[in-house]
Order: structure tokens, then C-alpha cells, then sequence
């Protein structure tokens, strides 16, 4: 029979047996009988756990992540890059690292001739495409059968990534509407994913009524964006296409995007393209000119807020791209 320890064991007991009864209640992760699983402190302060795994630097970790944006936007063209980047090892998004390994790409809007024909015209038809990228364009939905058939799917090819692409394929039918539901219809899978360590992108829609934060505009209710580990919203505005990206373990980010020829490229931090863009228009307005600008003048030729204007004028002014004519009035640096 095991000696329990009495309290007053513990005061007057000699160090080794105080030492042995702190490890017991250390490494004491839940009490006989109780129905609540718990951990200590102490013992959660001692446990190792593996590096987290990327499929796609800095982007897509194991677990669920939801890419969000408007029909036509290219979010398959990203989910696409993303899928051959990690099939041959390769960059995605124009220079981020991948980490090889098969890849299961649930293509559910598509068929093998629209597949093809992607293919084709990012990647051409001479090479041979990697054996490691594997294509469905039918699934069963979550809550049919979709967890179990993946769980199968992962355990015989060991991918890094699975795509589903769209949630709308795959949502369950027949339910009610609203946070517990949306959180309930993702849960599995993210709860699979933290499981098996596999990363899961999952692309979705955006709501037609925009909102302060991008996320806001992710169709449904916050339950779906609470289900997963990240989400990103692909987002075209005035300014151009911005990735903004947010999640347990990804840093908070919004970045300049560039779709050409099929391909998507990061530019670098949206605040800091964009100001340098704005900085590019201003000098060229300049150029052109004949006599030198205020900042209203620029500013209705740019179409922008005067008032940003004579920040950006003022902060270029101070590091030296134009020069000061009289009071109020700019022209290039290069002017005489």
C-alpha cells in the first residue's frame, strides 16, 4: 500500500522525504478520481516540447490557418504557390523559405482541367511536376467523415501541408448559424492538426461591408477566426493588395503585395511601401512642374489628405529628396 503524506509529515520530516514528496506533487498531473485533468505549475515549468513545425516560414505553422479574401482576389494563385513551394522545397510569395514534403491540395472549386491549366501557366509543361503534390476536387464535408478520411490521408504520406480550398466545400450543412457553430465546424480539424503537427491552410470568403479591422470583414462570426491558430486577410484597396496576417504563432503583420503573371511577391511592410510609393509620386509631380508646389497643389494632384501631404513633405524635405522654395513651396532636390 502507497504511504500517503500528511501535512504535518511534510513540516517535520527530514529533507530527503520533503524532497521526494515536492517531486511526487510536482509531477502530479491530476488527482485519482478527479474529472478535471489539471497540471502543475511546477511540472509544466519542467516539460520539453518539440520546435514548432513551419510548412511555410513565418506563415503557415502547424495547425489551422484561414486565408481570407474576395472572390477573384487570387487566393487560389497564393494557395497554389504555397502547395508547390512545399511539394519541391522551394520559396513561396516571391523569397519565403518552405519546408519540403507532400502536400495535399483539396482543389474543391476546380476541376483536373482548370488544375491543369494553372499548372501550366505558372510552372510549364516541359519539367516534370513533383510527385509529392497530390490534387482532390471531392471531399466529404466536416462532420460527414472529413477528419477521419484526412487522419487516414496524413498517416499513409506524412505531408507537411494540407489545403482546402474552399471552407465553403466543405462546411457542415444543415446547422444552425452563428459563433458556436462556426466555432464548432473548425474545431476538429485545428484540434487534428495540433495533433498530428501538420499545417492546414483553409481559404474562405470576405463579406462584402468592410470594417476598421480587416478581420472584421472575414465572413461568418468571430467563432471562425477563434477556432484557429491564424488567420491572414488578402484585402485590394486604393493603395493596393495588403496580406494582413494575425495568430498564436506569427507575428502580427501587414505587407505590400504584387500578383504578376499568376505569382504573388511580397514588397515589404504595407506603412513603409506605401510611404515610399507616395514619396516616388510627389518627386515625380515636381519634376514635372514648371514652378515650384505648395502642399495643397500636390496633394489635389495625388488626390490625398493635404494634411498627409505636408507631413511627407515636411520628413523629405528634413532628409534631403527636395528642397524648400520660399515659404511653403517645394521642387526636387536636383532643381537650381
Amino acid at each position: 500500500m502507497t504511504k500517503r503524506h500528511s501535512p504535518k509529515d511534510f513540516q517535520r520530516g527530514n529533507p530527503k522525504t520533503k524532497r521526494r514528496i515536492r517531486k511526487k506533487r510536482s509531477e502530479q498531473v491530476t488527482a485519482t478520481g478527479e474529472a478535471i485533468t489539471t497540471i502543475t505549475a511546477n511540472a509544466l515549468q519542467s516539460k520539453r516540447f518539440p520546435p514548432l513545425r513551419y510548412a511555410v516560414d513565418g506563415y503557415l505553422a502547424e495547425g489551422v490557418t484561414l486565408l481570407a479574401g474576395k472572390p477573384k482576389v487570387g487566393k487560389s494563385w497564393m494557395a497554389l504557390d504555397f502547395a508547390m513551394a512545399v511539394a519541391t522545397g522551394g520559396v513561396a510569395l516571391g523569397g519565403v523559405n518552405c519546408r519540403q514534403g507532400p502536400v495535399l491540395y483539396c482543389a474543391l472549386e476546380d476541376n483536373h482541367r482548370r488544375l491543369q491549366r494553372r499548372m501550366r501557366q505558372l510552372y510549364g509543361a516541359d519539367d516534370h511536376w513533383p510527385q509529392g503534390l497530390h490534387f482532390a476536387t471531392q471531399v466529404k464535408r466536416l462532420g460527414d467523415g472529413l477528419v477521419d478520411d484526412l487522419r487516414d490521408w496524413i498517416e499513409a504520406h506524412r505531408p507537411k501541408l494540407v489545403i482546402i480550398d474552399t471552407f465553403a466545400g466543405v462546411r457542415p450543412q444543415g446547422r444552425r448559424d452563428g459563433y458556436d457553430a462556426d466555432y464548432a465546424a473548425l474545431s476538429p480539424l485545428q484540434e487534428m492538426a495540433g495533433e498530428t503537427g501538420i499545417a492546414i491552410l483553409v481559404i474562405h470568403h470576405l463579406r462584402k461591408m468592410l470594417g476598421d479591422d480587416p478581420f472584421d470583414m472575414i465572413s461568418g462570426t468571430t467563432g471562425l477566426t477563434g477556432a484557429v491558430d491564424a488567420a491572414f486577410v488578402l484585402h485590394g484597396g486604393r493603395q493596393g493588395v495588403t496580406l494582413y496576417g494575425r495568430g498564436r504563432e506569427i507575428e502580427e503583420m501587414e505587407q505590400a503585395m504584387e500578383f504578376v503573371g499568376g505569382m504573388w511577391k511580397v514588397l515589404g511592410d504595407a506603412s513603409e511601401v506605401r510611404r515610399s510609393e507616395e514619396r516616388s509620386a510627389i518627386l515625380k509631380i515636381l519634376a514635372d512642374a514648371d514652378d515650384p508646389m505648395g502642399p495643397k497643389e500636390i496633394a489635389d494632384a495625388l488626390g490625398k489628405p493635404e494634411n498627409n501631404i505636408k507631413q511627407l513633405l515636411f520628413k523629405m524635405h528634413k532628409d534631403g529628396e527636395i528642397k524648400k522654395r520660399g515659404r511653403g513651396r517645394y521642387c526636387a532636390a536636383d532643381e537650381t
